[in-house]
């Protein structure tokens, strides 16, 4: 095994690329980093019915966006190319041959329904099933008419014994033998199983280093044979604990999404994710520290330090650590973030002055940015930027907009605010001033049913930031609507009818 650290990170294209695998591709990206090694990224696409561009392209784009630059794979190429493993059959046919010659694999012509009738006898009786190496021993004879209408698999012959490794984090582990069958390691179409071109591609790479999730630990005696069968140089490995949900179940919607794309598009960033995924499972060595640069995290990581226990995805630490974040960030790469997903939600600028459209956005992320944990939240909790009528929570309506004297307030406020020249925030706090003096009540009893009225919830930025951005015709029309929805309301309560807005 060659010196140079050199670790991959080998996902499956069938679906979106997983916080799990977003995070095992981190620890190998920092781990190589940290010894001036090489990272790289190969795809294990040789399940032709579940792998789609689609999801290579999300792994591609997810990984970018994290920042782990790979060294070797698709797009950059290198010495081992290709890196996909739909393309290197060849290769590994060439070793499945091997093994056949040497008589430590052997052709099976069992169909999955023979193995299933067997299996099923087999559990009637009480027994575990095992594949039962009935064509190991197949006559010449039958094998040759059975191959007249069948494919048959290559099942690797598994020796007596045990068979032991070295996990990074577990110290030696022992598996007997006996537990594991005679697996195939090449389909009846010509595909390799996963476990034989994993390790196949691990050694022709030169993979020093197996860093990958400890749901893997029950493939590791199978390809540790493989190895030895072989006569490969087996590398050490590392099986990092899953991440679960906070009641210790895999992760997944209920919990906050499991897709790294879904964060991506909600707006976080993504220096707080690579923070936040960096801070599951491994501790840094400053406990007190939660907020870690990505040089302070090359600097400081060794597998030594990552916990053996399942990590806990906690969607309130991410957002506060997002939160974080967001107040260090531009408000010029907030503000294009913001206009990426008005456009993704069909958002459109009231005008074709995209220039007047970005500054308006601007605006809103300065008002928003102090109160929001990743950038989708301006639209979610501020959708009333962003359309021209806003819809009123009923009970926030009931109580704020329906008190004796609000309405009242709301004619006052209008007047005054559309005798103004230039609507700013000094302005329009001195109108509300001068009018709770005038009137001799507080000023809240004016600024809580402006809020309302002009963005139909009950909390929000400074009032007199979010009217100065909404504007003065906004605010006359919508002051007007607000009166208009209050003297309906009464009315229907006087007739006996229930609230309806």
């Amino acid at each position: 095994m060659a010196d140079k650290v050199r670790v991959r990170f080998a996902p499956s294209p069938t679906g979106f690329l997983h916080l799990g695998g977003a995070r095992t591709s981190l620890f190998n990206w920092v781990f190589a980093r940290k010894s001036n090694g090489t990272f790289i990224l190969r795809i294990e696409d040789t399940d032709a019915a579940r792998s789609n561009e689609e999801s290579v392209r999300a792994i591609l784009e997810g990984l970018s966006w994290l920042g782990l630059c790979w060294d070797e794979g698709p797009v950059v190429s290198g010495p081992h190319e290709p890196y996909f493993q739909s393309e290197r059959r060849p290769i590994y046919h060439q070793y499945a041959r091997r093994l056949l010659q040497k008589r430590l694999a052997y052709q099976c012509y069992c169909s999955p329904e023979e193995l299933a009738q067997r299996k099923e006898e087999s559990l009637a009786h009480g027994d575990n099933w095992r594949y039962d190496r009935r064509c190991l021993s197949l006559a010449e004879e039958n094998r040759e008419v059975l191959a007249r209408d069948r494919k048959p698999v290559l099942r690797f012959l598994v020796p007596d014994g045990e068979t032991s490794l070295v996990d990074m984090l577990r110290g030696t582990v022992t598996f007997q033998n006996t537990e594991l069958d005679d697996f195939v390691i090449e389909k009846s179409d010509g595909f390799p199983t996963y476990n034989f071109a994993c390790v196949v591609d691990d050694v022709l790479m030169g993979i020093t280093h197996v860093i990958r999730g400890d749901d893997h630990l029950s493939n590791t005696p199978r390809q540790v044979l493989l190895y030895q069968a072989l006569d490969f140089p087996v590398p050490r490995f590392a099986h990092i604990p899953m991440i679960l949900g906070k009641d210790k179940t895999r992760l997944s919607k209920r919990h906050g999404s499991p897709s790294l794309a879904d964060y991506r598009d909600k707006g976080y960033l993504p220096e707080a994710m690579f923070n936040y995924l960096a801070r599951l499972s491994w501790a840094s060595g400053e406990e007190e520290q939660e907020i870690f640069s990505r040089e302070e995290i090359i600097d400081r990581f060794s597998l030594d330090r990552v916990a053996r226990h399942a990590a806990v995805f906690d969607l309130d630490k991410l957002n506060w650590m997002n939160g974080y974040y967001i107040r260090e960030a531009d408000e010029e790469r907030l503000t294009d973030l913001l206009l990426s997903i008005l456009k993704r939600e069909g958002i459109k600028p009231p005008g074709d002055q995209p220039d007047d459209w970005r500054k308006y956005c601007r605006q809103v992320v300065r008002a928003m940015k102090p109160r929001i944990h990743y950038v989708a939240q301006i639209v979610e909790d501020g959708r009333y930027f962003f359309e021209e009528t806003v819809d009123y929570d009923p009970p926030v309506f009931r109580k704020v907009l329906l008190e004796p004297g609000a309405r009242e307030r709301l004619e006052k406020s209008r007047e005054r605010i559309s005798e103004l020249e230039n609507v700013t925030i000094e302005s329009l706090e001195s109108v509300v001033r001068s009018l709770s003096e005038e009137q001799g009540v507080a000023a809240a009893k004016f600024i809580h049913p402006l809020r309302v009225a002009t963005s139909g919830k009950k909390g929000g930025p400074g009032l007199f930031e979010m009217l100065e951005i909404l504007g003065k015709d906004r605010i006359l029309i919508r002051i007007a609507r607000a009166i208009e929805q209050i003297l309906t309301a009464k009315l229907s309560e006087e007739g006996g009818a229930s609230l309806s807005l």
